[in-house]
C-alpha cells in the first residue's frame, strides 16, 4: 500500500522542482481553504437562520472530526512526504503524523453534513469541492500523501453515517414516543 501511496504522491505532488505558478496556487489554498470553507458556514447561520442549529451541530462534529484525525495521526505515525525526503514541505508545517488529514476530516465532515440536508446540499457540495481542491493543494505541496487526503475521507463519511443514524433512530424511536 506504501509503493502505491508513494506513487500517487510522485505523480500529484510538486517535488523538488516544482511549477512556480501552480506552486503559489497550491501553497495559498493549502494554507487557507480552509478558512473559506469556516466562512461558508457563517454565512449559513447568518443567511439561513433555521439552519443555525444545524449548523452549530455541524461545527461541533467539525470539531470532533479534529480531534479524532488528530489522536489518530499521532497513534499512527506516518510520516509526511517531506520528512521522507520526496519533496520539500513547500508551506510551513510541523513533522508530525499525517495519517488522516485533519484538514480533510474537517471539511469533508462540513461538506457531508451539509449534504444530509436538503436546503444546505449546494453549500455542501461546495465545500466537498473545497476540501477535494484543498487535498490535491495539501499533496501538491508535500505535506500529505494521496491516502492521508482519502483516511480523511473515510472519518468524514463515518462521522456523517453515525451522525444521520442518530438523526433515523430519532425520528423513528424518540419523537413517536415523546409525541
Amino acid at each position: 500500500m506504501q509503493a502505491l501511496n508513494i506513487a500517487l504522491f510522485q505523480a500529484l505532488g510538486a517535488g523538488h522542482d516544482p511549477n512556480a505558478e501552480l506552486l503559489w496556487f497550491a501553497s495559498n489554498l493549502a494554507e487557507s481553504a480552509s478558512w473559506l470553507c469556516i466562512a461558508i458556514m457563517g454565512w449559513v447561520a447568518w443567511r439561513r437562520p433555521s439552519q443555525r442549529a444545524y449548523a452549530v451541530m455541524t461545527l461541533a462534529a467539525a470539531g470532533v472530526a479534529a480531534m479524532l484525525a488528530h489522536a489518530l495521526a499521532d497513534a499512527i505515525a506516518m510520516p509526511r512526504p517531506f520528512m521522507m525526503g520526496l519533496s520539500p514541505a513547500h508551506i510551513e508545517h510541523g513533522a508530525r503524523g499525517s495519517l488522516p488529514s485533519t484538514h480533510a476530516s474537517v471539511m469533508f465532515t462540513v461538506g457531508l453534513l451539509f449534504c444530509l440536508r436538503a436546503s444546505l446540499r449546494r453549500v455542501g457540495l461546495a465545500i466537498v469541492a473545497i476540501a477535494v481542491l484543498t487535498g490535491w493543494a495539501r499533496i501538491y505541496v508535500g505535506v500529505h500523501f494521496p491516502l492521508d487526503i482519502v483516511a480523511g475521507l473515510l472519518l468524514a463519511s463515518a462521522i456523517a453515517a453515525l451522525l444521520w443514524t442518530l438523526q433515523q433512530l430519532g425520528r423513528r424511536v424518540i419523537q413517536p414516543f415523546a409525541a
